[in-house]
C-alpha cells in the first residue's frame, strides 16, 4: 500500500464509521420513538382498526376513545389523574425545600462530611426501589400510614427521589460565589434568611430540572402505588391504566384513549418548565 492510499483507506474507515453511528442512532431513535407514535395513532381509531393494523394511520380519525374513557362509569381517568397530580405535586413540593437546605447546609461543611453524607445519598440512588419496598410498607403499617395518600407521599420522599434532588442541588451550588453569601451574613442575614432569599433564587434552573425529572418518575411510578396504596384503597392514573387490561379482553381502543390522556398534564408540564430546564443543565455543565 503506498503511502497515497493509506489517507484515503483512513477517509472510507471514517465514514464508514460515521455511517454506522447514524444508522444505530437512527434505530435507537425509533426505538423510542415508536412507542409514543402507537399511542397517538391508536387513541383516535376503532377497536377494528387497531387490530388490524396497529401502526397504520387512523382512516378516518375519531374521538370516540377519549370521551369514552372520560365517560366511564368508574371514572377511573378523573379519579386517577386528580391523586397523581396532587401526589406529585404534594411530593415535589416537599423534596425541593428539603433537598435544597441540606445541600446548602452541605456546602458550608467540610469536603470530608460532606463526601461522607453523599456517599450515603448515593447509597439511596443505586439500592433499587423493589429491595426496599418491603421494609417501607412494615415502616408505614407502625405509623398507620399504609393504604394512604400521606404514606405514598411520605415514601417518595424518603426514597431516592431526594438523593437525587440533593445530587442535583450540590453540583448546582458550586458555581454559586462564596462571597454572595459571606456578603449577605455580613449585612447580618441568618442561614434561613440566606437560603432563602439568597441561594434559592439563584437555584431556579436546577429547581426546574429537579421538579420535571420527580414529576415525571412519580407520575409514572407504578410499584409504589399498586402496592403501599392496594387496588382497593386509591389509584393513581398508573394503577388506572393497569385496571384498564381486561384479563380475558381488552377494549384497546378505550386503553389508548386512556394512556393518551395520562400523557397530556406530564406534556404540558415539561413544555412550561422546558427553557429553565434547558438552562439547569446548560448551567451544571458549563460551571
Amino acid at each position: 500500500m503506498t503511502p497515497r492510499t493509506v489517507p484515503a483507506a483512513r477517509g472510507d474507515r471514517r465514514r464508514w464509521v460515521t455511517r454506522g453511528h447514524l444508522v444505530a442512532a437512527g434505530l435507537l431513535t425509533l426505538a423510542f420513538v415508536s412507542p409514543v407514535y402507537l399511542t397517538i395513532v391508536n387513541a383516535f381509531k376503532p377497536q377494528d382498526q387497531i387490530i388490524r393494523d396497529p401502526a397504520a394511520p387512523p382512516a378516518p380519525p375519531t374521538t370516540h376513545n377519549l370521551t369514552d374513557a372520560l365517560a366511564r362509569s368508574d371514572r377511573i381517568v378523573q379519579i386517577g389523574l386528580t391523586n397523581s397530580a396532587v401526589t406529585v405535586v404534594a411530593s415535589v413540593l416537599l423534596i425541593i425545600p428539603l433537598g435544597a437546605a441540606l445541600s446548602f447546609w452541605l456546602s458550608r461543611r467540610s469536603a470530608r462530611l460532606r463526601r461522607i453524607v453523599l456517599a450515603g445519598f448515593a447509597a439511596g440512588l443505586m439500592i433499587p426501589p423493589a429491595v426496599v419496598l418491603l421494609p417501607t410498607i412494615r415502616v408505614l403499617a407502625f405509623l398507620h400510614l399504609d393504604h394512604t395518600y400521606p404514606g405514598l407521599v411520605l415514601a417518595d420522599v424518603g426514597g431516592g427521589y431526594l438523593s437525587f434532588a440533593v445530587f442535583v442541588y450540590s453540583g448546582f451550588l458550586r458555581s454559586v460565589p462564596v462571597e454572595i453569601v459571606e456578603a449577605a451574613t455580613v449585612d447580618g442575614a441568618r442561614g434561613l434568611r440566606v437560603w432563602w432569599t439568597i441561594v434559592m433564587p439563584l437555584l431556579r434552573p436546577a429547581t426546574a430540572t429537579v421538579a420535571i425529572f420527580l414529576s415525571l418518575w412519580i407520575w409514572n411510578d407504578f410499584m409504589n402505588p399498586q402496592f403501599i396504596l392496594g387496588p382497593l384503597h386509591g389509584q393513581t392514573i398508573t394503577t388506572g391504566i393497569y385496571l384498564s387490561v381486561g384479563q380475558f379482553s381488552t377494549d384497546y381502543a378505550q386503553l389508548f384513549g386512556v394512556m393518551l390522556l395520562a400523557a397530556v398534564v406530564p406534556v404540558a408540564g415539561y413544555l412550561a418548565l422546558q427553557k429553565q430546564f434547558i438552562a439547569g443543565l446548560t448551567s451544571g455543565a458549563t460551571k
